[in-house]
């Protein structure tokens, strides 16, 4: 359940992998690796995510499912030209 502060939302770690559809240990590899430099933390120094946080997640999560999907056309030789 989203949390409130200051008249703004955040969503705890396991609710913001969730929603952007990513597990928590690549959240966490991601944060380590710096892809995802800012971290905001509650008063129990637990990871708070704001809606434009989920937007970097997902925007993150979608690069590397297409660079995946690309080298693995890459990979069966495929020349994107259709079933032959």
């Amino acid at each position: 359940m989203p949390i409130e502060i200051d008249g703004r939302v955040y969503y705890r770690t396991t609710e913001a992998c969730a929603r952007a559809g990513i597990s928590r240990a690549t959240l966490f590899r991601w944060l380590k690796a710096g892809i995802l430099a800012r971290r905001l933390k509650d008063r129990r120094g637990w990871g708070i995510f704001t809606d434009e946080d989920l937007e970097r997640i997902r925007a993150e999560a979608r690069r590397i499912q297409i660079e995946y999907v690309a080298a693995g056309a890459a990979d069966r030789g495929d020349r994107g030209g259709g079933a032959t």
